[in-house]
């Protein structure tokens, strides 16, 4: 069975998410964010920046929560997976990578701004620089999603990486105001069985 290291409020969702979807079975190894066994030298080993998610499929190790949706969707879900001879596969592959690409770095970027640095060493100018770059990498994703449901046509493996990334944008505080597309997006997304799994793993 897989292992999945695994934190609530993480990346780690997005693994657990595609495999509630494909109804994979699958082991939870807990942690909460910044537990400092995390940092320890049992986790170390098998992931030496001390991050999740991290699966473990037989003698298989993996690290980066998009490489792990890439390689579940190739090994165990194809119907989630457009190949190259599919019309929509440069789509998939576009916004597969996007999350990491665009939405992710000013997120972290605000996040280490608002939350995570004690309240005498955050920068309110690089907080809003990094809320107004988020807010500009998802105008692109809302301008994609008119007239779809989902990232790449139907739902695929992308909708649970660049998915994920929308909804956490929106909890973060992101101007949805002018995303009525990105909106829908997120509830579609919110509702759907295998998430709610996975947001209460």
């Amino acid at each position: 069975m897989m292992k999945v290291y695994f934190a609530p409020n993480s990346r780690a969702v997005r693994t657990v998410w595609l495999l509630e979807e494909i109804g994979q079975p699958y082991e939870l190894e807990r942690f909460t964010l910044g537990q400092k066994e995390m940092r320890g030298p049992e986790y170390a080993r098998i992931n030496p920046n001390g991050r999740v998610p991290t699966l473990i499929d037989g003698d298989v190790t993996i690290s980066e929560s998009t490489a792990i949706a890439q390689y579940i969707g190739a090994r165990y879900a194809p119907e989630l997976t457009p190949g190259p001879e599919a019309a929509n596969f440069a789509m998939y592959l576009q916004w597969l990578h996007y999350a990491e690409g665009m939405i992710m770095p000013p997120i972290n970027n605000y996040v280490v701004e608002t939350i995570l640095l004690p309240p005498d060493r955050r920068n309110e100018d690089n907080a809003k620089r990094a809320l107004k770059l988020l807010n500009r990498t998802l105008g692109a994703a809302e301008a994609h999603m008119e007239g779809r449901d989902f990232m790449a046509g139907d739902f695929t493996v992308a909708d649970t990486i660049t998915g994920h990334a929308v909804m956490m944008s929106r909890r973060l505080g992101a101007d949805f105001g002018n995303c009525p597309n990105l909106t829908a997006y997120a509830d579609r997304l919110e509702a759907r069985p295998a998430f709610k799994a996975a947001e209460s793993a």
